[in-house]
């Protein structure tokens, strides 16, 4: 992607290494009259290979800067390794996968939705802005419950099983 900010051409990555780089926007202009420039940021994607590309950048930037989506990633990866471990069958299986899915889909909402009213809100306290980050919060949070749950039913019974047949 390149921008041109006052005759200045700059040009950044979707993978740069630095997540602020990613969420930065392009200001031009001078003294109290600023224009933010985004190139693309309102038309669809012109090409498929595009579209993912922006998409993994989302994912990315969520890795990269919310402690949150890392913490869900890494229990995820666990859940899924320990279900392929311990041979749980095929809809155990998915159901661990997609229950881990959806609360890492649900943490990406709540980063967008975060971002979202940060951008309205700016620096001021609003009641609705709380109201909006706490209930997006709190989709991640029954959604990370639910998920122990489902870990708790599917996995701890082969896993017990295995530790007592050890012993």
């Amino acid at each position: 992607m390149t921008e041109s900010t006052n005759g200045k051409v700059r040009s950044i990555s979707w993978f740069d290494t630095d997540p602020s780089v990613i969420a930065q926007d392009f200001v031009s202009g001078s003294g109290s009259k600023k224009h933010i420039l985004r190139n693309l940021a309102w038309q669809v994607a012109p090409n498929l290979f595009l579209s993912f590309k922006y998409a993994w950048a989302g994912v990315r930037y969520a890795f990269l800067t919310q402690r949150n989506f890392r913490i869900h990633t890494v229990i995820g990866t666990l859940a899924v390794s320990l279900g392929l471990f311990l041979r749980v069958s095929a809809v155990e299986m998915a159901l661990v996968t997609l229950t881990c899915a959806m609360v890492m889909v649900l943490e990406l909402l709540n980063t967008a939705i975060e971002s979202v009213v940060d951008l309205t809100v700016k620096q001021t306290y609003h009641d609705l802005a709380k109201i909006a980050k706490d209930c997006a919060a709190g989709a991640v949070l029954i959604s990370a419950i639910a998920a122990v749950f489902v870990a708790i039913w599917i996995l701890l019974p082969p896993l017990f099983q295995l530790i007592f047949s050890l012993g």
